[in-house]
């Protein structure tokens, strides 16, 4: 980016929280800051030029949560809507009113990319740099602290494999796609359509493509544990028409948390008797005689990567009636007309969907330094999840892996918002985790077997063996650690600036 003197910002705004990403974590930190500390300034920057985050960038056909809505919804919000699996547009409409009725959108700055940020230890403050993506023209924010909300993959790339005869494919007149840069006007009625993958992505793309193509083909190399779940929770339903939206949501809330952390520990704990529970219930979806081992049982135990839902078996119903099929096998080359696979088989196909995966890319891709040095995120620690070991005033929020990413987040926000309170209580203005024990067991930040994070934990920090330096996975440990302990440890430094200093000058964005 040119940053010459005419391309800089002549004035620093100045806000006590910095918050980057206008998506489900960031709507969340903002609700929760000015809950708590009306008096604290805030706002938040988004690269893009919409709030609602993944909700809003993707626009495949069918896109929807993997996970019940009355957990990864917030916990101050109910969730009114009857689908408990819900579509991409019904969140984006909740997450979308939640900002709009806490005057939480007015505080968004849209077309703000976030490139990097400076502590000041004198100053006690951050000074950032972002790029109005709109002119080009860099943008500088001063703030006490920064709350990272902009999850943990890359908007702007997604994962794609380099595949041999890609070009042929093309030049023979085929399309090639992936999910997270659908073409509004991709035309695939009548179509062949090959889906190279087999996620969330990839059995969500199955049963919405599979009614208007002529023929879906989900082309996995292994497979995936995949589970028919219902579309609507009765339970829930009911509770919300019998005790209201708030106390009907707050008792579905947890008969669900209780729900995925039962299921959880029991494929780990009894991995055999998993395996064989979802087989069956795939198998009764099936029409009989299906090859159910060849393409529906992975190698892995259950829950050693996520488990695919599909709402009322809705990609069983395709493959039943014939619109839909599932391939195991491995790609030799794409062709002129589709894919050449290694068992000499031939997939014909019009368009090609590369339902490959995610890039991950931790914090935005924004670099940090603290009084002149930069900082190596891969020498840092998680600690308690939500900041990094050596690095002040700085919060990141990323979800759970096995369970809806919202709980974890709204406890981090809770905590948050406690740490600044006993911040405020006793004078401070720094705070700073720091490693105690130099050999300390360094373990991978997510530790989760799945292709996209394999592919990136090298670059992102570590965590520990034990609590605060461990990523729980566990929603009833963390509400211990994060709500029913105190924020002070021995870990976390506390310490005030003694610099004279003068607040910047607050403008208009």
């Amino acid at each position: 980016m040119d940053r010459t003197a005419g391309n800089v910002a002549s004035q620093v705004e100045h806000v006590d929280v910095l918050i980057v990403g206008a998506g489900i974590s960031g709507i969340g930190a903002a609700y929760y800051l000015q809950k708590d500390h009306p008096g604290r300034t805030y706002a938040i920057l988004e690269a893009r030029g919409a709030t609602g985050g993944t909700w809003d960038l993707f626009r495949y056909p069918g896109i929807r949560s993997d996970s019940d809505l009355h957990t990864f919804g917030y916990e101050f919000k109910p969730w009114q809507d009857d689908d408990a699996i819900a579509s991409a547009d019904k969140i984006l409409a909740y997450l979308r009113q939640t900002a709009a009725e806490n005057g939480i959108d007015e505080k968004i700055r849209f077309h703000h990319k976030v490139l990097g940020a400076q502590w000041s230890s004198a100053e006690a403050r951050w000074i950032v740099d972002a790029e109005n993506v709109q002119t080009g023209h860099l943008v500088q924010f001063s703030a006490n602290w920064i709350f990272m909300a902009g999850g943990y993959y890359r908007y702007d790339q997604g994962y794609t494999p380099e595949f041999k005869g890609r070009d042929r494919f093309v030049a023979g007149g085929g399309q090639i796609v992936h999910p997270q840069h659908w073409p509004e006007d991709l035309d695939y009625t009548g179509k062949k359509v090959v889906i190279i993958g087999s996620g969330a992505t990839a059995v969500t793309l199955v049963p919405a493509m599979a009614g208007t193509a002529g023929h879906v083909t989900m082309l996995q190399r292994s497979p995936t544990y995949i589970m028919p779940v219902p579309a609507k929770d009765t339970f829930a339903n009911t509770a919300k028409k019998l005790l209201g939206d708030k106390r009907g949501y707050a008792l579905s809330r947890r008969k669900n948390i209780l729900r995925q952390r039962v299921v959880y520990q029991f494929c780990q704990t009894f991995p055999g008797a998993a395996r064989k529970a979802i087989r069956y219930l795939n198998a009764k979806q099936l029409p009989a005689g299906y090859p159910i081992d060849e393409h529906f049982n992975p190698t892995y135990n259950p829950w050693d990567q996520r488990l695919c839902a599909v709402p009322d078996g809705d990609m069983f119903k395709a493959i039943r009636d014939g619109s839909a099929s599932v391939v195991t096998d491995r790609i030799a080359t794409f062709t002129e007309t589709g894919i050449e696979l290694e068992s000499g088989k031939h997939l014909d196909a019009d368009i090609i969907v590369t339902a490959t995966g995610l890039n991950l890319q931790l914090l935005g891709g924004m670099s940090l330094s603290i009084d002149g040095e930069p900082v190596d995120l891969t020498k840092s620690f998680a600690y308690k999840g939500m900041m990094l070991s050596g690095v002040p005033n700085f919060a990141f929020a990323v979800g759970y892996t096995n369970s809806s990413w919202t709980l974890k987040v709204g406890l981090l926000c809770e905590h948050f918002c406690r740490l600044l309170a006993h911040m405020d209580a006793h004078g401070y203005d720094t705070a700073r985790p720091e490693v105690d024990d130099p050999d300390m067991e360094a373990r991978p930040l997510l530790d989760f077997s799945a292709g996209y994070v394999q592919r990136a934990v090298h670059l992102m920090p570590k965590q520990g063996n034990d609590a605060p330096w461990l990523m729980s996975s566990s929603y009833y440990d963390d509400v211990k650690l994060l709500r029913g302990r105190p924020v002070v440890d021995r870990h976390l430094h506390f310490s005030t600036a003694h610099a004279s200093r003068t607040a910047p000058v607050a403008v208009s964005a």
